[in-house]
């Protein structure tokens, strides 16, 4: 997707011009969860940080959670911001 290189883009270049490294990589999925599981594995990270919104009760059940299924099923560490 075009817009998703572009985004990546423009933070390899943030990255960059703050002496920070950085890889990118876009995956397209119909399950979110499973994209970024496959992504941290292709790059061999150490750790998947994802925020999380904080939404609770029916909401939730509604929305469901990409950040609790990728807590569920990755066997790489998840480090959530709340």
């Amino acid at each position: 997707d075009s817009t998703a290189q572009r985004i990546l883009q423009q933070c390899d270049q943030q990255a960059k011009a703050a002496g920070v490294a950085c890889d990118t990589l876009a995956l397209v999925s119909s399950e979110p969860c499973e994209a970024i599981i496959e992504a941290a594995s292709r790059v061999r990270t150490d750790v998947i940080f994802m925020a999380s919104h904080g939404y609770c009760g029916v909401k939730a059940l509604l929305l469901g959670s990409e950040m609790q299924k990728v807590l569920t099923r990755s066997t790489i560490p998840v480090l959530v911001y709340r």
